[in-house]
């Protein structure tokens, strides 16, 4: 059976596109059996967002700082009350 040079390189080509297309997935597989690497990143992105979350806190409380002064306060007073709570609590037992 001979091919011809038009088939050949027709073959050839589609060798070709098949090998790449096989690297990429090789490259995609790796990259999802990562762990390590996919949670650094996941990590790095995470610190982002909470970095902006954070300096958009601190614009707004440097803008209007008495809500989260009423806020830390309410926070405070909540703690204080479960605490306080907790050890009455035990007291009774």
């Amino acid at each position: 059976m001979t091919t011809s040079p038009d088939n050949q390189q027709e073959l050839e080509k589609e060798i070709e596109q098949t090998r790449e297309q096989l690297g990429e997935t090789v490259e995609a597989l790796v990259a999802k059996v990562d762990v390590k690497a996919r949670a650094q990143q996941k990590l790095g992105q995470l610190t982002a967002r909470l970095k902006g979350k954070a300096t958009e806190a601190g614009e707004q409380i440097k803008k209007d700082p008495v809500p989260a002064a009423a806020t830390a306060g309410v926070i405070g007073a909540l703690v204080l009350f479960f605490t306080l709570m907790r050890r009455w609590m035990r007291r009774d037992k």
